[in-house]
This record gives C-alpha cells, structure tokens and sequence, in this order.
C-alpha cells in the first residue's frame, strides 16, 4: 500500500477562535486534502500542473478543541533553515508559511518538531490502494469510504477518519484523521463527526480521478 502524498489545500472545517494558547487543546487532525477536488476550481501551477497526478495531499496538522480550533496562537517565527528543510512536504511553497502561523503556534512545539511530527503521521498512514491515484472517478459510501481505511490502517481507532465533501456532498475534498498530542490514534470529537457526516449526506460521494 502507498503512504499518502503531501501537499496542501482545501477547505478548513471547524469553527475557529483567535487567541488560543500554545499546546492546550485538545487532539490533533491530519487533514489531507483531495487534490483533483481543489484543482478543479483552483489554478495552480504548484500543485496542479498537468501530469502532477497528485492523489491526497498534506494540507496540515491542526490542534482541535472538542469544540472548534485555535488559530494564531503566538507570534513566533517560522525559521528560514526550518522552511527550506520542510517546504517540500507542500506542493506549494506557500503553504508552510501559512500552517505554520495559523496552525502551527498553537501545537506548543518548536517548528522543527511540528512539521517533524506532521512528516511521521503523514507517512504512517496507508491509503487504500482504490484512493491512491485513480485514473477514472471512483463512486463510495461514508460507511465503505471510512472501513477501506481502517482495513488499511488497522491501528486507528474507531471514528478517527472523517470524509469532509463539496458541492452537497457531491464530491470528497478531503479528510481528517485525528490523534492525541503524542501522535497516537484518537477518535474525533462528536462535532467533527457531525460535521462530517452532514456535508457527506448524499448516499454516495465521488473521488474525482488524478490528472
């Protein structure tokens, strides 16, 4: 099985407050994105040039409350030497500014050990094989989409991969998969389930095919 691609976009879920506090929160959500979804209405030659065929990319970790998200909790610097050496788990070089000041801060950990740590749950996560790079749309339900990962992945803990969908549950966009602050797998709060499940309320959804 293929570990996940890396990368960034899509659209956040959540509600979010300003002035959190670094390192309290309550778990974190590994969200990737599904890059055909974001490149059918986004130009970007970064991440979606023809021939890219980039499947679920890395559009963050984010620290969650049980209820919403902190955003911007400190000030602290992204490091050039840290942003060279950690670009290149974005396909758009843009982003790691941008995780890491709105996201990033409010984790309580260094920028080094932040994208250290979003590098190694990235890479432990095993996509199933239908999901890596389809070359045709590929139709499922919540229930199927949901239990191909855990088959996959069989050390998550029960609801703690979470499809988020566009266009009325029409089309994935992307997915969250939560853990504790130590990185171990970790169910979802009751929110970002509810969450989930309405904007994925169509019987089935469709994964758009990679380009």
């Amino acid at each position: 099985m293929m570990c996940v691609a890396l990368g960034a976009s899509a659209q956040q879920f959540g509600h979010e407050r300003d002035a959190g506090e670094p390192g309290r929160f309550d778990h974190y959500a590994v969200a990737l994105s599904w890059s055909p979804s974001y490149c059918a209405t986004h130009d970007d030659a970064n991440q979606c040039s023809t021939g890219r065929q980039l499947g679920f990319v890395l559009h963050g970790l984010w620290p969650q409350y049980e209820k919403g998200y902190p955003q911007k909790c400190s000030t602290e610097r992204l490091p050039e030497r840290d942003k060279q050496r950690y670009a290149p788990l974005f396909p758009s070089p843009k982003m790691i500014g941008h995780q890491w000041s709105k996201h990033g801060t409010c984790s309580g950990l260094n920028p080094a050990a932040y994208f250290e740590l979003s590098e190694k749950l990235q890479k432990q996560l095993a996509i199933p094989a239908p999901y890596q790079r389809p070359a045709q749309p590929v139709r499922a339900s919540y229930g199927e989409f949901v239990q191909a990962f855990r088959a996959a992945n069989p050390r998550l803990a029960d609801k703690s991969v979470l499809p988020f969908c566009a266009d009325g549950g029409r089309f994935l966009r992307e997915i969250h998969v939560c853990y504790d602050k130590r990185g171990a797998s970790a169910s979802c709060s009751d929110g970002e389930i509810r969450r989930s499940m309405n904007t994925c309320r169509q019987p089935t959804f469709v994964m758009q095919n990679v380009r």
